[in-house]
């Protein structure tokens, strides 16, 4: 009996050992996995960076003197030309300030001709043995103070006219008036901004990029120079401003605490629609020729390396690192740790590990295509 108990005992473990391996078995074995494999194309991707518009000329128009605004001849937002009329200021006293300096030149110029004449005079006594030559130096000497004087006066004469030219107030250059503050009779004190003129005939459009993307730009600026400099502006609004734009200059130096370095380009703006200190996105083109691309969702990530799991010739599974290029909607383009080749699990990563031997259902990339949403630049 207890032989017979025992054999029964046996038969149960053999048969329950039997099916832990075939249920150990599926686990291992995997029907019909999506795979594919790299597509290599050639592609023109864009990257977005934030840009601050400035105008080409922008400048404060600051009071020179100090008054009471007494006409303001333009209004905000309108065009106006080089030497227009703005702002004129009513200070009397410098009106006062040009009489009295005129008085003075002419003060000094009459003194100047006395001496020359008191000179003249001591010049004939000497010749006479009248006077010494000592009183003929004192009034050589004279005459030379007198023509500073002189000299002084007519700088100060000059001076209070060009003061008085300040109460009228001009445009530097053509442009568009921004707001003005002030309004007719406000007391004006030297230094006052009365306004600015912005001239939008053209834009910069400054923008950072990274140390990493500056190096890039020149790689490309060197292989293709002319597609590299040409820039597209994205407005606010979304839409693009119709006029291409070309990177200009950067700056001299990278800026220590972001890593980053400040690019200007400029753009035609006839229509006047950028204003100054407008926003946008200036939007780089970069082509890659030959670019492998394998979809986002085949991927995975650990501890910050990015994996793929890769089919061998027996199908069975293995996880290699890859290296990204650049990060496009559903796909990346691949630097290296792929070939053309290889076959990748494209669905249900998260159901395989190493050593699996799995049934690859393959799928060309040309389907997977159709599948996503692809966005792309086109050339």
């Amino acid at each position: 009996m207890k032989t017979k108990h025992a054999l029964l005992g046996i038969c149960t473990v053999i048969i329950v050992s039997s099916c832990a391996n075939k249920e150990e078995q599926k686990k291992q074995t995997v029907d019909y996995f999506p795979v594919t494999s790299p597509m290599v194309v050639d592609t023109t991707l864009h990257t977005d960076y934030v840009a601050e518009i400035n105008a080409v000329q922008n400048v404060e128009i600051r009071a020179r003197v100090k008054g009471y605004l007494d006409k303001i001849y333009i209004d905000e937002g309108k065009y106006v030309k080089q030497g227009q009329l703005l702002f004129s200021i009513h200070n009397p006293e410098l009106s006062e300030e040009v009489i009295k300096a005129s008085a003075i030149t002419k003060s000094a110029i009459t003194e100047l001709r006395a001496a020359e004449i008191d000179l003249s005079n001591v010049k004939r006594l000497v010749e006479k043995n009248v006077v010494s030559n000592t009183e003929l130096e004192a009034a050589k000497n004279k005459v030379e103070m007198m023509k500073a004087k002189v000299e002084e006066a007519k700088a100060n004469e000059s001076f209070s006219k060009i003061q008085i030219t300040y109460t009228q107030i001009r445009a530097p250059f053509s442009g568009i008036v921004n707001r003005i503050p002030n309004k007719t009779g406000s007391l004006i004190e030297d230094g006052t901004l009365l306004t600015s003129i912005s001239k939008n005939d053209e834009v910069f459009a400054y923008f950072d990029v990274s140390e990493k993307e500056y190096l890039n730009y020149l790689t490309n600026f060197k292989e293709n120079a002319h597609n590299s400099s040409n820039v597209t502006l994205i407005l606010a609004n979304g839409e693009e401003h119709p006029f291409k734009g070309k990177i200009e200059t950067t700056e001299g130096e990278i800026e220590p605490s972001t890593g980053n370095i400040a690019f200007r380009a400029r753009f035609s703006n006839p229509e006047k629609v950028l204003k100054h200190g407008a926003s946008g996105k200036i939007r780089l083109l970069k082509k890659y020729k030959n670019a492998m691309i394998i979809p986002q969702k085949a991927t995975f990530e650990i501890q910050d390396r990015m994996y793929v799991y890769v089919i061998d010739a027996k199908n069975q599974v293995k996880s290699k690192p890859i290296i990204s290029k650049h990060r496009m909607p559903h796909y990346y383009i691949v630097e290296s740790g792929l070939d053309k080749g290889d076959k990748i699990i494209y669905e249900g990563i998260q159901n395989v590990k190493d050593g699996m031997t799995v049934k690859p259902q393959f799928i060309d990339m040309d389907e997977i295509s159709k599948e996503l949403t692809y966005v792309n630049s086109p050339e």
